[in-house]
């Protein structure tokens, strides 16, 4: 059974409109350049500090819930970095500014009128709007999360008891991200001039590790329209065989990991499979760094000297990082459909790149079930061919199942580079080509 949404039963165009300001080009700056006169602070707190147990107590109003009570536990100490701007590319700055005034949200979840390219909302949520929260998950979905192309090649998971610390299980993939529309730096732009399904953009997943799984491939390809359903296709190497996924099974655990598919990147679903609510706007400490300044792993090293973040703390579940404060909207999502198995998700969107590093899974009781953090890694301070790309690079991710005592981690080799990621490795027929 569905669940109404509230903006089922809302006069949305004349309500929205009587709610929003106009967009000015002032927003914009304010939305890409928060620090532009410094960064937020808050008493007692001091770059270069590490929170534990005994003085975690002070900080609790820049911390979430979950990762208070995690230092309060012991699992992990936080060290603080300086907040720094991590500033996005121009060109997805220009689009926004060309769009002001343009763009409005449709007069049902899941559609919206007048996008190009860019950041469709850049004026600050307002708690008196009903619909602030559905323009926020617009501005996560066209964000400039990986630029217009990207590839994480190798990405490691592995599968770890948090009690005794043991590594159960390693994975090495290769993922791979393409956007058909709203482009605005590598060509083509704006979009592909071929591209008959209409798709906005395509995730495509290889195993290259270990033998049990290798080859199993995973497709996504999403509609343009937001409320048509993605297709999804996976490809398991000993069945040598493409199937469909249905759309529930993007729910369920992938390939044994404490992620589901719906987990990716944060919220990796469409806007009209949920309802969408506005928490607030607060200064959070997030796991923001530079990643070549970290003591980085040793027992992963690259041929050409790539090192990938290091982990620590209990289990070995959290990444060996800086967290810094940073101004942050709290998002709410709950799942229309009654049969998913989270009642919600609390997401900790960094207010100035739009990327989701901290997110909070609750299960259908209301319990926190897992906690989710994706380190972002300042481009500039990564590889070399990332630089200047305007790209806060997922680098580390930890997904702790706080009520199994278990977790995955990821250690990423993210490059921004367009010949990793070629139209045809984003189709049905790659997959049986790679299966052969």
């Amino acid at each position: 059974m569905m669940k109404r949404t509230l903006v089922s039963i809302v006069l949305a165009s004349s309500l929205g409109a009587g709610l929003t300001h106009a967009v000015t080009l002032e927003d914009v700056e304010n939305s890409f350049y928060p620090y532009r006169d410094g960064g937020p602070s808050s008493p007692g707190l001091d770059v270069g500090m590490t929170i534990n147990a005994g003085n975690v107590a002070q900080f609790q109003d820049v911390l979430d819930e979950a990762v208070f009570e995690q230092i309060k536990d012991g699992w992990f100490e936080m060290k603080v970095g300086e907040t720094t701007s991590f500033d996005l590319h121009p060109n997805y700055v220009e689009a926004t500014r060309k769009s002001v005034g343009q763009v409005t949200l449709g007069e049902k979840l899941g559609q919206i009128n007048g996008f190009v390219a860019g950041r469709p909302f850049p004026e600050e949520p307002s708690a008196d709007d009903p619909r602030a929260g559905e323009k926020l998950a617009w501005n996560y979905k066209y964000g400039y999360n990986w630029g217009d192309n990207a590839a994480i090649s190798p990405f490691y998971w592995r599968y770890r008891d948090m009690d005794s610390g043991k590594v159960e299980r390693t994975l090495k993939f290769s993922f791979h991200f393409l956007n058909y529309k709203h482009r605005v730096n590598q060509e083509p732009v704006p979009e592909f001039a071929d591209n008959p399904s209409d798709l906005f953009r395509a995730i495509y997943v290889q195993v290259l590790e270990p033998f049990d799984v290798k080859n199993t491939q995973l497709l996504i390809q999403r509609a343009s329209d937001d409320v048509k359903p993605d297709n999804t296709w996976l490809y398991l190497g000993f069945q040598r065989r493409v199937r469909r996924l249905a759309s529930g099974q993007i729910t369920d655990s992938f390939l044994g990991a404490d992620l589901m598919i719906e987990d990716f990147e944060g919220y990796n679903g469409r806007i009209s499979d949920m309802n969408w609510t506005y928490k607030g706007t607060k200064n959070v400490l997030l796991p923001f760094y530079n990643h070549n300044d970290l003591e980085l792993a040793t027992d992963l090293v690259e041929s050409d000297g790539y090192q990938f973040v290091d982990f620590a703390g209990k289990g070995g579940c959290y990444p060996n990082i800086t967290w810094q404060l940073r101004k942050v909207y709290v998002l709410e999502n709950d799942p229309i459909d009654d049969n998913h198995p989270i009642s919600k998700r609390v997401h900790y969107i960094d207010a100035q790149t739009f990327t989701i590093p901290r997110t909070l899974v609750y299960d259908r009781k209301g319990d926190l079930w897992k906690s989710f953090i994706i380190g972002q890694a300042h481009p500039d301070h990564h590889m070399a061919k990332n630089k200047g790309t305007g790209v806060s690079i997922d680098d580390s991710f930890s997904m702790v199942d706080v009520q199994a005592g278990h977790c995955t981690t990821g250690q990423f080799k993210g490059q921004l580079d367009p010949g990793l990621n070629p139209p045809k490795l984003f189709t049905v027929q790659n997959m049986r080509a790679k299966g052969r």
